[in-house]
């Protein structure tokens, strides 16, 4: 199928089963419940076969072009159907699990996670290491049993509620940096694993500490080669700013048009509604350039991190434009509906630092893609 015909049969659908895929804004007040809402989204949209379109046979998709999959995400963002941060966490594992896991792995767990049976969660980042992801020290040990595992990871979305983890681990010496880092797909339910919710400045605990203390992971629960884990990480983090930052780029234009048929008259001058809109669609040009790479079969690098900064940038002038046009109800209001703008504009300040730092990610054009000085 290509993206001409699934387009309005989509649509159709959605309309159709828009009461089902609707959330009840006053029954997602918790983390919980949005969790338990996104999974009903996902199995309903997968057993109608509109979660499978875009995603290899061989892991009980459909096939058809990436592009597929961008739209679906769009749809039920555009229509408040599903959060995208959550939402896009299967567009950021999944691709990763299907390029290296074994065959039969990837078979068995990628349909768990595309119907919404199962959450999963990313251990990359550590206490001591901020975005130098290089030097992490979370470490597993060869046994005849299999990895054992020792350290601690933080800022692990949804980590409460993962039944699976992408882990990060270092089976090699320190001296050697990235080339001593194996990936391992590990069961959150194993003994010595203790998650502990960290809540953020926007009062969700969306993320977590996570701790390992004498973890056992089986030997074929490793992704890709034994220190070949920095080849994982860097075929992940991309999609971390592919089609996920799409999806968001979705709910930033619902939240634009809310706040321009809201806002009070006079509320917010034409030059800071232009701002808005520059950033929105210089994104979105620059995404959809993406899009379209993933759609050619082109492999994505350290161009991602250009939609990276322009996400973050714009993220910020819109809901610094919804703090202006509704200040009453994103200061002061005491609703649900006041309470999920001001939740969104102080997630909205991390836009720069979650998921690699702006700077970080202009360190990477710079040297990547321009050619300016060499990785250090």
């Amino acid at each position: 199928m290509e993206l001409d015909e699934l387009r309005p049969a989509l649509d159709a659908w959605l309309d159709e089963h828009a009461d089902e895929l609707a959330p009840d804004e006053a029954g997602l007040a918790t983390l919980d419940e949005q969790i338990a809402h996104l999974s009903q989204v996902k199995r309903l949209a997968f057993d109608a076969g509109w979660m499978r379109w875009g995603w290899p046979e061989r892991v009980g998709g459909l096939g058809g072009p990436a592009l597929l999959r961008a739209y679906l995400g769009e749809a039920l963002t555009a229509r408040g159907f599903v959060e995208p941060g959550m939402y896009s966490m299967t567009e950021v594992l999944a691709p990763t699990m299907i390029d290296f896991a074994s065959p039969e792995l990837a078979a068995e767990m990628v349909p768990r996670l595309l119907r919404g049976d199962e959450t999963w969660c990313q251990g990359f980042s550590e206490p001591s290491t901020g975005s130098n992801l290089a030097a992490l020290g979370c470490r597993a040990v060869a046994t005849h049993e299999g990895w054992l595992v020792n350290g601690q990871k933080v800022w692990t979305s949804f980590a409460q509620f993962a039944q699976r983890c992408v882990l990060l681990v270092r089976t090699g010496t320190p001296e050697s940096a990235h080339r001593g880092i194996t990936a391992l797909f590990v069961d959150m339910d194993s003994p010595g694993i203790t998650v502990r919710p960290l809540e953020a400045m926007h009062g969700v605990p969306e993320f977590s500490e996570v701790f390992f203390d004498d973890v056992l992971v089986p030997v074929d629960r490793m992704l890709g080669d034994e220190g070949r884990g920095w080849a994982v990480a860097m075929d992940l983090l991309p999609y971390e700013r592919s089609t996920a930052l799409w999806h968001r780029g979705a709910l930033l234009h619902r939240r634009l048009d809310q706040v321009l048929a809201a806002a009070e008259p006079g509320a917010v001058t034409p030059s800071e509604v232009g701002e808005a809109f520059q950033h929105l669609y210089a994104f979105r040009a620059r995404s959809l350039a993406t899009q379209r790479r993933l759609h050619a079969g082109g492999e994505l690098g350290p161009e991602t991190s250009i939609d990276k900064i322009l996400i973050a940038t714009a993220e910020q002038a819109v809901f610094d434009l919804a703090a202006d046009g509704l200040a009453d109800t994103v200061a002061l209001g005491d609703d649900p509906t006041a309470a999920r703008w001001r939740s969104e504009f102080l997630y909205s300040r991390a836009a720069t630092i979650y998921g690699g730092s702006s700077e970080i990610q202009r360190n990477i054009v710079a040297r990547r893609l321009l050619d300016l000085g060499p990785d250090r």
